[in-house]
Formats: C-alpha cells, sequence, structure tokens
C-alpha cells in the first residue's frame, strides 16, 4: 500500500509481525517460573486454582474481549490503538515486579489480556490494510511462523530471567515498548482512499455478518483441534510412551512448534495459491489423518511422526481461515471483523481442554482414543471442504 508516496515493505511486515508475539508472551514466558510461583503463594487459599487462572487469564481475555477490540481499533485507528496498547501492555506486564498481592496481579493480568486484545487484532487488521493479494497472504501465513517460533524462544527466556527470582520473568514484558517505538518511527495510519476498489465498501454497506459469523464458528473449531494437541503432547508422551524428563518433554514442545512454523511456510510454498476449499481439505485432512492415526502408534517413534503431520496441518490451518476472513471484509469493518474471527480462535484453546476431558469420559479415560474421535471430525470438515470444492467446479463449468 502505498500512502504519501511511502510504500509499505519488509520492514512494515516485520514490524506488524511482532506485536503478535505479545500474545504468546502472555503464557509462555511464564511456565518455566510457575511452580516458584506457586511456591511463593502456598500460603494463599486457593492459590492451587489461582496461579494457573493468573497464567490463562490474558488468552481468556483475548478470546472474550477481541470482538470490542475490533470496535476500538476501527473507532480510534489501527496505528493509534497498537501503539497505545503496546505502551500500557509493556507498564502492566511488569507490575507483578513491584507488587505482591496475588489478587493485584491477577487484576493486572486481566488489563493484560485487554491489551493483547488490542494488539492482536490491531496489528493483523494493519496487515491487511498495507497488504493485498499474495503480499498479505504471505504476511498473514508469517503471523502463526513467527508466533510458533517465538513460543520456543519466549520459554527459553523466561527460564533464564527466572534464575534471578519468579519476578524476573516478568521483565520480559517491558520488550513492548520497543516495538511501540519502532511502529511509531516506521509505520503510518491506513486510509480508506488507498484501499483496492474491489475491497473498499460502498457507502451504505453493512457489516458483512453472512460472511465472517460462519468463517468465525469455523475457527472456534479450527482453534480447538490446532491447540489440542500443544496441550495434550506433554500428556501423551507421559502417559502413553513413557518420556517423563522434563527436558524430553520440552524437546518434544519445541518441536511441535517447529513443525506449526513448517507449516506455514507450505502453505506459503504451495497451498496458498489453491482455492479456499482446497486449503481446508489438506489442513484439517493432515489433522483427521494424524489425530486417527496417533491412537494406532506403537512406539514413540511413530506417535512423533504423527506429532509432526499433525502440527503441519495446523500450521496450514491458521493462515488460510485468517485469509478466508481478511478477504471478506472491507476496510471500513476490517478491525471488527478481525476481532470476531480472533475471539473464534481464542476460544478454542480453553474448549480444546475441555472437548478432551469429555471424550475422555467417554472412552474409559484414553487419551489416543479422544484425539482419534477429533480426528474424525476433521476428516468430516475436510469432507465438507472437499464437497464444496466439488460444487464450486461444477459451477465453474455450467
Amino acid at each position: 500500500m502505498t500512502v504519501a508516496g511511502r510504500q509499505a515493505g519488509t520492514l512494515q511486515g516485520i514490524l506488524l509481525l511482532l506485536p503478535i508475539t505479545m500474545a504468546v508472551m502472555g503464557l509462555i514466558v511464564l511456565v518455566p517460573v510457575l511452580p516458584q510461583i506457586m511456591a511463593h503463594y502456598h500460603a494463599v487459599p486457593g492459590v492451587e486454582y489461582l496461579v494457573p487462572l493468573m497464567l490463562t487469564l490474558p488468552a481468556l481475555c483475548v478470546a472474550l474481549l477481541s470482538p470490542v477490540a475490533g470496535v476500538v481499533v476501527d473507532f480510534f485507528g489501527r496505528r493509534k490503538t497498537c501503539i497505545g496498547a503496546l505502551v500500557v501492555y509493556s507498564v502492566v506486564g511488569m507490575v507483578p515486579i513491584f507488587v505482591d498481592s496475588l489478587m493485584t496481579i491477577i487484576a493486572s493480568r486481566v488489563v493484560l489480556g485487554a491489551m493483547e486484545a488490542l494488539i492482536v487484532i490491531s496489528s493483523t487488521t494493519l496487515i491487511g490494510d498495507y497488504f493485498h493479494g499474495r503480499e498479505r497472504e504471505k504476511w498473514l501465513a508469517n503471523q502463526t511462523a513467527v508466533a510458533s517460533v517465538a513460543s520456543i524462544v519466549l520459554a527459553l527466556l523466561g527460564g533464564a530471567l527466572g534464575s534471578f527470582g519468579w519476578r524476573g520473568a516478568f521483565a520480559a514484558y517491558g520488550v513492548s515498548i520497543v516495538f511501540a517505538l519502532a511502529l511509531v518511527i516506521w509505520t503510518w495510519e491506513p486510509s480508506r482512499n488507498d484501499e483496492p476498489a474491489a475491497e473498499a465498501a460502498a457507502p451504505g454497506v453493512r457489516f458483512p455478518w453472512k460472511a465472517i459469523v460462519p468463517i468465525s464458528l469455523l475457527a472456534i473449531f479450527g482453534g480447538t483441534m490446532f491447540f489440542t494437541m500443544q496441550i495434550q503432547v506433554s500428556a501423551m508422551l507421559s502417559e502413553y510412551h513413557g518420556v517423563t524428563s522434563a527436558s524430553a518433554l520440552g524437546l518434544f514442545s519445541g518441536l511441535a512448534g517447529l513443525s506449526v512454523a513448517a507449516g506455514t511456510l507450505l502453505y506459503r510454498r504451495f497451498t496458498a495459491r489453491l482455492a479456499p476449499a482446497t486449503q481446508l481439505l489438506t489442513a484439517f485432512g493432515l489433522l483427521g489423518v494424524s489425530y486417527v492415526l496417533m491412537n494406532h502408534a506403537p512406539a514413540t517413534g511413530a506417535f512423533t511422526l504423527w506429532l509432526v503431520v499433525n502440527q503441519v496441518g495446523s500450521g496450514m490451518l491458521l493462515p488460510a481461515l485468517v485469509v478466508l476472513a481478511m478477504g471478506s471484509l472491507p476496510f471500513e469493518v476490517r478491525g471488527r471483523g478481525t476481532g470476531l474471527f480472533m475471539s473464534g480462535w481464542w476460544i478454542g484453546q480453553p474448549l480444546s481442554t475441555q472437548a478432551i476431558a469429555f471424550m475422555r469420559g467417554y472412552h474409559d479415560g484414553s487419551l489416543p482414543a479422544a484425539l482419534q474421535t477429533l480426528g474424525l471430525l476433521c476428516l468430516g470438515a475436510a469432507a465438507l471442504a472437499l464437497v464444496s470444492q466439488l460444487r464450486s467446479r461444477a459451477r465453474a463449468a455450467a
């Protein structure tokens, strides 16, 4: 996009990818110091519930507040909102360094989650504003890869900072102020006048509910499938394959993150050129086959193979859905539409744990059998995508 002689390029693309790491940082950077936090607050009643709640509250806030964040982004401006939210994120993220009250820390985490929602929605919307066509697909796909790699780096960073005490890990949140300064210097507020004619809404056009609501509902399903294996990989390895070492489990988690990034790269290289139905057929097909075959993996090696296939499918799924959603949103309502979509996607994170718990109850507690059920649901979604693809071809041939 060109604005007053300025052309969005690689620098702007990279700067708009970095804020997405804030959503990952909300949880991942604290995981290595969780035992220290639990030990520090061991005398607080209900600590076994309150500390895990403190960790997961930001993600829950992103899920619940993303639609509101979308309205804020469209009203106040995408760039202004992103910069302001990054600054507030930096401040409230470091609050636990200076206070000792667990309830105060929990309250700060609610504000942190609200800022995460604004950051995720505004940065994603800005990518949709700055880039179009193949360039937009590339940068939206890169979001998934960056988030996956960041999860590995942030886990290591949290561990390193945790060596100075559990409060040290919260210092990592201060990096967002650097991102905010970079956006101030090298980005600009997008304008409706710079939109391609095909993407600018005509006067009086209403919010495209019929287009975005089905995609957002699909995002709930897709998010559930995406987060399940990331959360359950350690349980699968420890309960069914005898892998109990924390370092070994960490390596498998890292392998999962790298596989998601690889799936994103494969999406950019191959499936981004295909029709949306074909993209979803590929992603859900890989997820479905891998979830089913995990139930029949006799050894750790076989499970590892299907873990990689599963996470590659996950890496293809998110960019396919984001690009599909973004393509249906004109400039005027792009923030609101992105917020609705992201809300659906992030709801999938807590929903995935509940879905697995529910399904294990119907399979005598078997996690592999529960994953196989998810696999069958994914294969059903792939079949629907195939039907949609065949119908589109039939209409085109008529």
